[in-house]
């Protein structure tokens, strides 16, 4: 079994405390309370329940650290201090029509001495599958006890690449059908699974080889990007450079395939 910090412990301990709500709700899901937050855009009292679950129990281990969470948004903190960067139910629109694959997604994000910030843990929790796929900067990515590597696949033919879709009222229809066209004659398959959390995750676990999505939130990512990194994948904006997070496009992969994806999507840009 790998060793791992006492944060991290407080982590799963607040996903698994969220996590019996959440499956006893997606098993009631026609009962489910649902509000409109905006186009297609939907939240569950699930959802909020879970996210209150999270604050509760990260925020009585770590008193003085904020958050940055999808329904309360940012919490101040100690500047100093690292910070949470939590989504309780990735796949939302999944959970409400009973397809089950979802996630609680929670990052720390530590200050550096230049004024950035990095993700150094994180973890993606899949509360029906009882899979929970884990990093520590530096000390690789896991699920469970299994380590976990990125795909060895070098071949585009040969991947299965991952991606979102744009939908009623979010992602640029135009940019993403530009980039599928690029990439589709050239792989083995595309999936859309609805949750970029999952989606990262299975790419560190070398289950998809790639991924590729633009307009996503902080939440959405962070925790799934440290798992490919620490997997030994590279995670990148969509012409290969480090501002993925700051123009929210999500290249993933192996060194091969990155390289050779990253180049196609950067063509269909041009």
């Amino acid at each position: 079994m790998p060793s791992h910090s006492g944060l991290f412990t407080v982590i799963e301990r607040a996903a698994r405390k969220a996590a019996p709500r959440l499956r006893r709700d997606f098993n009631e899901v026609q009962q489910l309370q649902v509000s409109r937050k905006g186009p297609a855009d939907f939240v569950s009292m699930a959802d909020k329940r879970a996210e209150q679950t999270l604050y509760e129990e990260l925020s009585k281990a770590r008193p003085d650290w904020g958050f940055v969470m999808e329904e309360r948004g940012e919490v101040a903190g100690d500047p100093g201090k690292p910070r949470f960067i939590v989504d309780p139910l990735d796949g939302t629109s999944n959970f409400l029509h009973g397809i089950p694959h979802f996630a609680i997604s929670i990052a720390v994000e530590e200050p550096l001495a230049n004024g950035k910030r990095e993700v150094t843990t994180a973890l993606v929790y899949q509360p029906l599958t009882d899979e929970s796929f884990w990093a520590e900067k530096g000390r690789g990515a896991w699920v469970q006890s299994e380590r976990l590597r990125v795909s060895a696949r070098r071949d585009p033919s040969e991947a299965l690449v991952a991606t979102g879709i744009p939908f009623l009222g979010h992602g640029d229809f135009v940019q993403w059908t530009r980039i599928f066209g690029a990439i589709a004659p050239q792989v083995a398959g595309i999936r859309r699974l609805g949750s970029a959390a999952l989606d990262l995750a299975w790419v560190a676990a070398g289950r998809f080889d790639a991924f590729w999505e633009s307009d996503l939130n902080v939440w959405d990512v962070a925790a799934g990007m440290l798992l490919v990194k620490e997997a030994g994948g590279f995670v990148t904006d969509f012409r290969g450079g480090d501002r993925a997070i700051e123009r929210s496009e999500y290249l993933a992969a192996n060194d091969a395939l990155h390289s050779k994806l990253h180049k196609l999507v950067a063509g269909a840009l041009r």
